[in-house]
């Protein structure tokens, strides 16, 4: 592990951090697909880079963020955007509350400010769903400056030295838009693909021990298969997501394996032709 991590570890007097990826499953933490991309992220999120996480739905990139919060012990403020999302959302507002007899203005602070001053982590999830009007009032937080006035009370805020930003993004959904470059270009950004083979055999068996050999091999065929139509451009990306696949796994603990990814996987599609697709592949596993 880089000594730079290590370093910060020792700065936030954390516990140690052992490279073994199974103690991360066991707290229900995040396990990369890929080399170093978990490492790589660290390094960033020690260096106070904003980071940008971007795959499809189900990818575990909001695990990611979690399980960095949880590597560093630091929590976490959530951010789940849309196009409703306004500078009230973000920074927080102001209320008439009473106080020892009086009418009184008070500021609640937003997730943006509690973090800032907090040095917590401030996940925004989905970014590119938000109105492009209302994202660069962070601009300054996510550069050097790393500072805000909060134009609702006209205080500057500095960041905590601990204070991190990150980012997930699914590119190409419905509702989304593509950031602006000006947004973007303030993040580090990684690819989050899906788990596979060795490692999500591995989630599985870690998630559900008492599952049976036939119904865990059933499962990871069956995902393959959707991969590689996903792949081929006949499903959809959420087709291969992680999340319903390990959704699937705990039904058919229950019921038929078949129902499991009908209900789990097949039903969120909605172009009839891939749900038909999706239920012929699991057809040519489960009898």
């Amino acid at each position: 592990m880089s000594s730079i991590i290590v370093a910060k570890q020792e700065q936030r007097q954390i516990r140690t951090y052992e490279k073994n990826e199974k103690l991360l499953i066991q707290e229900g933490g995040y396990i990369s697909p890929i080399p170093n991309l978990w490492e790589d992220i660290l390094i960033g999120v020690v260096l106070k880079k904003p980071i940008l996480l971007k795959g499809p739905s189900g990818s575990g990139k909001t695990k990611l963020a979690q399980s960095i919060s949880e590597f560093f012990q630091q929590p976490m403020h959530s951010v789940n955007c849309s196009v409703d999302l306004d500078a009230e959302s973000l920074l927080g507002f102001k209320t008439i509350i009473s106080k020892e007899g009086q009418t009184v203005i008070e500021f609640v602070e937003g997730p943006v400010v509690q973090a800032m001053k907090e040095g917590h982590i401030l996940y925004i999830d989905e970014i590119n769903m938000a109105k492009p009007e209302t994202l660069p009032i962070l601009h300054s937080v996510l550069d050097h400056r790393r500072m805000l006035t909060n134009p609702f009370t006209g205080e500057v805020i500095h960041a905590h030295e601990d204070f991190t930003v990150i980012a997930a993004i699914n590119e190409g959904y419905v509702g989304t838009s593509p950031m602006n470059e000006a947004l973007k270009n303030r993040f580090v950004s990684f690819t989050i693909p899906y788990l596979a083979g060795v490692q999500l055999r591995e989630i599985i068996q870690n998630l559900f021990p008492q599952a049976g050999v036939s119904l865990v091999e059933s499962i990871m065929n069956i995902n393959e298969d959707l991969k590689k139509q996903v792949m081929n451009g006949l499903l959809s990306e959420e087709a291969a997501s992680v999340r319903s696949l390990l959704d699937a796994m705990a039904l058919a603990e229950h019921i038929p394996v078949r129902r499991a990814i009908q209900y789990a996987i097949a039903e969120k599609l909605d172009d009839k032709m891939e749900q038909k697709l999706v239920m012929e592949l699991v057809d040519t596993w489960v009898k």
